[in-house]
């Protein structure tokens, strides 16, 4: 059973996703939080794979509440997906940063909502790959900002090729036909990749081929 928490300060919408969410035989809505404040004492409390964040919150916004989730060793497993606006890429590009798995907009379709709850609980990270490319395009010049070259230094040419194609938004299995390697071999390279640069998951390493040149704005 995927055990979820709901961050948002509209009970409306809170209400909305639980009876989305609690219509799927695998995914039990344990957590409701109004508040970042509110949703860090329930998590202490309880056993949660994935958090629906909103950003704008009362008493401890959701970037302040990612930044604590990802730094508390205790909620290591825990992911984060940010439920946003394209209004808001300022805050997204923070919360990513901060630890957050991965976007969603508000309005996206009820199937992709379930889904996206799914991938974030086995582990995968890059969700809604459309909106989470045209976002990632839209926070490149910030992105950029915070740049440090040297962070590739670690990793191989091989590596760094592999990396730009995690930018880009391809699977593992994606990864292997275009560089005609096994799917194993690209899923290690992939595990390679985050171990040297210390990402949470995989959409960091998107971030970082954004943030590094390795993938350009307005890619195809």
């Amino acid at each position: 059973m995927i055990r979820v928490a709901l961050a948002d300060d509209q009970h409306l919408v809170r209400a909305g996703f639980r009876a989305l969410l609690d219509a799927e035989p695998d995914i039990e809505v344990v957590v409701e939080a109004a508040t970042g404040t509110e949703l860090l004492e329930r998590l202490r409390g309880a056993s949660v794979d994935v958090v629906l964040m909103d950003i704008r919150m009362p008493d401890g916004d959701g970037l302040w509440a990612t930044e604590r989730i990802a730094a508390d060793p205790s909620l290591a497993d825990v992911r984060v997906v940010v439920v946003t606006t394209f209004e808001l890429d300022e805050y997204v590009a923070r919360a990513v940063r901060a630890g957050a798995s991965g976007f969603l907009v508000k309005d996206t379709e009820p199937e992709d909502l379930v889904r996206a709850v799914r991938v974030a609980a086995a582990g995968e990270a890059l969700l809604s790959p459309g909106a989470t490319k045209l976002l990632l395009d839209r926070m490149a010049v910030g992105l950029r900002d915070h740049a440090d070259p040297s962070v590739l230094d670690p990793l191989t040419e091989r590596e760094r090729e592999v990396l730009q194609l995690v930018g880009f938004g391809l699977t593992n299995d994606e990864i292997a036909t275009r560089l005609v390697l096994s799917p194993l071999t690209a899923k290690t390279h992939v595990s390679r990749i985050m171990q040297k640069l210390g990402a949470r998951d995989r959409v960091h390493l998107v971030v970082t081929a954004y943030e590094t040149g390795l993938v350009a704005p307005g890619w195809q």
